[in-house]
């Protein structure tokens, strides 16, 4: 494999003549037939776009890297690339492109004073790693391609004063649908998902039984997802969905757990609890404590004397 090399976009035209294609009729945003891409360097390209890549891809004979994450494209699935993200694709020597789907390149600035210019940020999908893909049925395929083919459409129309309107109304449908397919995907991959919740159990339980707690603090969310190989926005998203709270919610839950186990069989100090627990201050504990039960820790502790 040869060296890696970086490469970053600043503007849709450098993508664009970068993958060999015509120059994008519109500076800001752009639609790309996959079919039509044949052009990728071999070896390791790592790739920085400054506007946002929503892509539909089926039959990627390459792979993609995104952090320490690796896929390979053999299904219809679709990710999402925010401005800033840094992500791998790497061609195998000889590589002949067969791949199909689409592409649709956002630059920020076409959304400037629109409602989508905060909204599409407020999109966790964008955060996720490219092994979070979402993977789509047939008919939400179709789906999906009814509303990039809208888009192409406009794309190469006349550019009047409705065209960035109408477009902006297809992006905004196309993020919803993608919010919809991503929570059926939350529920319907139930093995793997409960594996998740299963694993999580674990983790949350070893932390707590050993000394990290005095060490380290309580658990971030960075770092209970990082352990079960996750991003934290799609850890976050899975658990609201299968359980009805975020990640942050379980560790507290597992807190409050072990609180009411050494208040109810330990003569431990409230004091001596909180610091067991990952606090510096008592006051931060019980104040915790009071919020998930609805009584201090001393009053809960009367409850079994």
């Amino acid at each position: 494999m040869a060296n890696i090399q970086f490469h970053q976009f600043k503007t849709i035209s450098e993508f664009h003549k970068f993958r060999g294609l015509p120059k994008p009729e519109h500076p800001l945003i752009s639609v790309i037939n996959l079919a039509d891409v044949k052009n990728m360097p071999e070896g390791e390209n790592s790739i920085l776009l400054d506007f946002y890549s929503i892509a539909l891809k089926r039959n990627f004979n390459a792979k993609v890297r995104y952090g320490q994450q690796q896929y390979d494209f053999d299904e219809g699935i679709m990710f999402f690339i925010s401005p800033g993200q840094i992500f791998r694709i790497e061609v195998e020597k000889n590589t002949t492109l067969n791949q199909s789907g689409w592409m649709l390149l956002v630059h920020p600035d076409f959304l400037l004073n629109t409602s989508l210019f905060k909204t599409i940020k407020q999109s966790e999908f964008f955060d996720y790693s490219v092994h979070e893909a979402l993977f789509l049925s047939e008919k939400e395929e179709n789906t999906i391609t009814a509303i990039m083919q809208n888009i192409q459409h406009e794309y190469h129309s006349n550019i009047d004063k409705f065209s960035q309107t109408v477009m902006l109304a297809q992006l905004e449908l196309l993020l919803s649908y993608s919010d919809r397919f991503y929570h059926r995907q939350f529920l319907t991959r139930k093995i793997s998902n409960h594996t998740v919740l299963n694993k999580l159990e674990n983790l949350l339980n070893d932390y707590f039984k050993n000394d990290t707690l005095t060490k380290s603090g309580l658990p971030t969310v960075q770092y209970i997802a990082q352990s079960l190989n996750m991003s934290p926005n799609y850890l976050s998203g899975l658990l609201k969905v299968l359980t009805g709270q975020s990640t942050q919610q379980h560790i507290h839950n597992k807190l409050i757990e072990i609180a009411k186990e050494k208040l109810s069989v330990t003569n431990f100090s409230v004091s001596e609890i909180a610091y067991q627990l990952g606090f510096e201050h008592s006051q931060s504990f019980s104040k915790l404590f009071k919020v998930k039960t609805n009584v201090s820790p001393l009053a809960f502790r009367a409850l079994f004397n």
